[in-house]
């Protein structure tokens, strides 16, 4: 099927990133764990931001009234889910501030939640006569008079960031890598490193499966206010003001458009307390819907996969980082091998041409055992030196920051 299919490849690039955003550094039991542990609802406006004008109502009042509403549905109906808000009363917050919290929150999930509203129309519902002079004389002619009426549009939008905003997306993915991979931020600066083409690799695909995902969590929110019998007007991208938030949150997001305050029927429907129940309803339905098929891709994946569900956050980072580093391979170097988390890390120093003793001065300060090991590669003899055996994967992390700092620019973890 379509979506099976969307799944498959949308989510299939990303399956050994996402273990190190899901998975916990204590270890864990070998079920698989709940791909979506924390929801971020962040009702729209507040405080001194009303937001959009309705003719007796304001937008932030519809939206904190459905996203306690939600949070609410969320809470009862998935007990296992923690579910943070950026505000629970009326108060105001600066967009930044909101991407704080969620990021903050470590969350896996963030669902902004917005009214929509129009200007009014205006018609034409008379005319009168008016006479312009023309020499000695005066000639009739016919003005309209307008009125202004509300404008009648209806209906629900669901959007996300648009791809001209990917590389705000990829930024506040780098910027919140400690939050992401739980590390240390020392750490995580080296394993971020902007001159790596291996950690691009990896933010990018990182950030097209968080644009996949958001894209399918916006196409089931219509499609339940569809079936609720609301009109949608459909899910899609938007590149504009009051947008910013979804790029700034390093989770898959999505912004929900419940409908046109400025229309007077949505309104009074906006601030029924059935159509509010029915709206967070809808939205939790589809949460749900998005949650159970995220779990059916991963467990199916796990379940060919054994214990690499099971792998710590940094363990998987590491092994995201090798199988990007294949796109980075350069001529005349071997593939990097995987570091299997039940061996010992060694950090594989370079391939070269050149022969060095293990005590040779270019190895003088690594302080540690050099393993030297001769190779071909594309028919050419060539060295290939490795230092150590480190028993964890930070232990090998903090080696492979100094090798690179001696000048061994190229050092990667791999398995002894």
């Amino acid at each position: 099927m379509r979506w099976n299919r969307f799944w498959i490849l949308g989510l299939g690039t990303l399956f050994t990133c996402t273990f190190f955003i899901q998975a916990k550094n204590n270890p864990v039991s070998k079920k698989q764990e709940n791909p979506i542990r924390t929801i971020v609802i962040d009702a729209g406006h507040g405080g001194e931001d009303p937001g959009a004008r309705g003719s007796y109502s304001t937008e932030k009042q519809v939206t904190l009234a459905v996203a306690l509403k939600l949070g609410k549905i969320l809470e009862d109906n998935l007990p296992d889910v923690k579910v943070v808000y950026t505000r629970k009363s009326d108060r105001f917050d600066d967009p930044r501030k909101k991407a704080q919290i969620a990021n903050d929150a470590k969350g896996d999930l963030f669902v902004s939640i917005h009214c929509n509203s129009t200007g009014k129309i205006r018609k034409v519902t008379g005319y009168k006569t008016v006479y312009h002079k023309k020499g000695k004389k005066k000639i009739p002619v016919k003005q309209p008079i307008y009125s202004y009426f509300a404008s009648n549009a209806k209906g629900t939008e669901t959007y996300i960031w648009a791809t001209s905003k990917n590389n705000a997306k990829m930024e506040s993915l780098k910027q919140n890598s400690v939050i992401v991979l739980d590390a240390n931020s020392e750490e995580t600066k080296q394993l971020m490193d902007d001159t790596d083409p291996e950690t691009f690799i990896l933010l990018n695909t990182l950030r097209n499966a968080y644009f996949d995902q958001s894209l399918r969590l916006s196409t089931l929110i219509e499609d339940e206010f569809t079936k609720a019998g609301r009109i949608s007007r459909g899910a899609r991208q938007r590149n504009e003001k009051g947008i910013w938030v979804l790029s700034a949150t390093a989770m898959p997001s999505v912004l929900v458009e419940l409908g046109f305050i400025s229309n007077p029927e949505e309104e009074e429907y906006l601030n029924s307390m059935s159509g509010q129940q029915e709206l967070a309803m809808g939205i939790f339905k589809a949460i749900k819907r998005y949650r159970d098929e995220l779990e059916r891709f991963t467990n199916n994946r796990s379940s060919t996969n054994g214990d690499e569900a099971t792998a710590s956050r940094p363990q998987a980072f590491h092994k995201a980082r090798k199988q990007a580093g294949k796109d980075k391979i350069k001529a005349g170097k071997e593939k990097p091998t995987v570091p299997d988390p039940n061996d010992d890390y060694c950090i594989q120093l370079m391939t070269t041409d050149k022969l060095y003793t293990p005590g040779a001065s270019i190895f003088r300060k690594l302080h540690g055992n050099i393993s030297h090991e001769q190779i071909v590669l594309n028919k050419k003899k060539m060295h290939r030196y490795t230092w150590g055996h480190f028993k964890t994967d930070r232990q090998a992390s903090t080696a492979v920051r100094k090798a690179r700092k001696l000048g061994f620019r190229d050092a990667f973890v791999t398995s002894c």
